[in-house]
């Protein structure tokens, strides 16, 4: 450490928290520049050769990532090494690679140089996408082609084998290749330029239990190899150069987190209950069936929301009635007694898949597009396979399906009616299934949310999707930076519209649960109780926190809080007392 840290000027930078936990060290510098490559005609008696150079370089690289996922598997377990799957099919990706081919065939310049082209066209597909998690998959395509390029033109791949003492590693990026490299006993944190909470940097740390922090736009550019930092990854702050008194600060404040998640964790041992005695129910949302396990390491009651489109995502062809089964019987198998919640397939516009791109045209505003329920209506053959698929698997557990983006009573009665179909060809097929099986409706649409007492004839239960709800009523798109300021979950017009939703529903003995991502904010989960959610579904790790405010409070003061938000006119008003509320029960000696 330093005589005096502060010696430079104190620079504060906001990104995204990814991975909780304080650091404090020295920067490690990690720029792992782009290859540079010739541009030539290759002459036609070596063309077929070419051809041949490419295919070498393809196996070539698929020996090195396997490698590399072993190494992974032995070092941070098979969950972090599945995340090389991902770079293997895209490898087996005919799409790309007959692209390159058929570029080579027709411009007859050098194999590198139209391999890079077409890479480069996939990767900017999926960097502009919308969704956060299909956006990630750019990185994988880019992190395979920079492989594939050096494996081309003969050269060595950089790696963090270089962090010889304890460092926090800063880089525009680092992909599961880079992630490889890292030991784990010198690595005191990450910090990315680019990124978000589901990119690979993000899931080696989580892994590595360090802290991260990414999303800080060009900070590798403002920092030197040696500076000292604070990485902040509770509230997505990066601290260059931090002064004595920010030093003695988040000391403190490490202190005080760490003690606060012993409590967390604690909790998570005791029932969700009230101190007056209510119970409250609390899911995980997943969308993978390996999730299974995180689910029972969290206690959840159950799958609120399993998003079946990652089964769909990155196949050559569309995954059928059979491997849909056995992904959802082993989850309705493993979560059993508890219930499961399976929503049909929400993929569109803005979410490209590789086994059907030719079903999506570009569109000028994909979030209000061809999509979720309207593609699957459309497209029954696909919506039958998957919904055949769910029933045959509710012989194994407590399953129930959910439609995304209702927007009206004719899909909802549309949508069942083909279930119905799937219904009698499984009798036909003489295939069991649970007779009564549960359907739900998403309330993510504020034309759902205002004819929640028509839909209640069509249906079982809701399951309000919050994050496109707020959207959709205030008119904003989420991942416009310009206007990100104005996404408000306690916006009037918000606590309003649940309120709402819930008395029309509980009037028609509808239950509602909120599985968008206000269910697993501990200061949005009182009001949202109060108003008389009957369950929260939330990512599994954000439970313990839930749980414990829901122990530390009584139903009857989430309900005067939720009476309060609703006099009130202001966002910013509503925000203060739902945070006042949970500060004043969690307390940290």
């Amino acid at each position: 450490m330093p005589e005096n840290p502060g010696a430079r000027q104190e620079l504060l930078v906001q990104g995204i928290a990814a991975s909780q936990g304080i650091a404090f060290g020295q920067v490690f510098l990690y720029l792992q520049n782009d290859v540079e490559l010739p541009d030539y005609v290759v002459e036609p008696e070596k063309r077929k050769d070419e051809v041949a150079r490419f295919e070498q370089a393809l196996l070539q690289t698929r020996q090195q990532i396997s490698k590399i996922q072993g190494q992974v598997e032995k070092n941070l377990g098979p969950d972090e090494a599945r995340i090389f799957d991902a770079h293997l099919m895209v490898l087996e990706d005919q799409a790309l690679i007959g692209e390159t081919v058929r570029d080579f065939e027709a411009t007859h310049h050098n194999i590198e140089t139209c391999f890079n082209r077409i890479s480069a066209r996939y990767i900017k597909a999926f960097d502009e996408i919308d969704d956060e998690y299909l956006r990630e998959r750019a990185s994988d395509i880019r992190d395979v082609a920079q492989r594939m390029l050096r494996n081309l033109l003969g050269q060595a791949a950089r790696n963090l084998s270089q962090l010889a003492e304890k460092r926090i590693i800063f880089a525009r990026d680092i992909t599961p290749s880079d992630s490889a490299g890292i030991d784990r006993s010198q690595a005191l944190g990450m910090v990315t330029d680019s990124g978000s909470k589901t990119s690979h940097a993000v899931i080696v740390a989580r892994s590595m239990k360090i802290p991260a922090v990414v999303g800080v736009r060009d900070l590798t550019q403002r920092v030197n190899d040696g500076d000292w930092v604070i990485v902040d990854g509770y509230d997505g702050v990066v601290i260059i150069n931090p002064s004595e008194s920010t030093l003695f600060r988040y000391g403190q404040i490490r202190r005080a987190k760490e003690t606060l998640q012993a409590r967390l964790m604690e909790a998570n041992r005791q029932p969700a209950v009230t101190l007056d005695g209510v119970n409250v129910r609390l899911m995980a949302n997943i969308e993978k069936v390996d999730e299974v396990a995180l689910v029972k390491e969290y206690s959840a009651e159950g799958v609120g929301l399993f998003r079946t489109e990652y089964l769909y995502l990155n196949e050559e062809k569309m995954p059928t009635e059979e491997a849909q089964f056995e992904a959802y019987r082993a989850i309705a198998a493993g979560i059993a007694p508890n219930p499961v919640v399976i929503r049909t397939l929400d993929l569109g516009g803005d979410k490209p898949m590789a086994a059907s791109a030719h079903l999506f045209g570009k569109e000028e505003n994909p979030f209000m597009g061809f999509r979720a329920i309207r593609f699957c209506l459309e497209h029954t053959d696909i919506f039958k396979d998957q919904l055949r698929a769910i029933l045959r698997a509710s012989s194994h557990g407590r399953v129930q399906v959910m439609y995304p983006m209702i927007s009206g009573s004719e899909e909802l009665a549309k949508a069942n009616a083909v279930l119905e179909e799937c219904k009698t060809e499984l009798r036909g097929r003489g295939e069991k299934f649970d007779e009564q099986l549960a359907v739900g409706a998403m309330i993510e649409i504020p034309s759902a949310a205002m004819t929640a007492d028509i839909l209640a004839n069509h249906c079982s239960f809701f399951s309000v999707g919050t994050n496109d709800l707020i959207q959709y009523l205030l008119a904003i798109d989420r991942v416009n930076d310009r206007i990100a300021h104005l996404y408000e979950p306690s916006h009037p017009a918000v606590i309003r519209t649940l309120r709402a939703l819930i008395d029309v529903s509980h009037a028609r003995n509808i239950p509602v649960s909120v599985c968008g991502e206000m269910a697993g904010d501990p200061v949005f989960a009182p009001l949202l109780l109060g108003l008389g959610i009957d369950a929260l579904s939330m990512t599994p790790p954000l439970i313990p926190a839930v749980r414990y405010l829901v122990r530390a409070m009584t139903m009857a003061d989430a309900v005067a809080l939720a009476n309060e938000a609703l006099t009130l006119t202001s966002p910013k008003e509503i925000y203060a007392k739902c945070d006042a509320f949970y500060r004043a029960r969690i307390k940290v000696d």
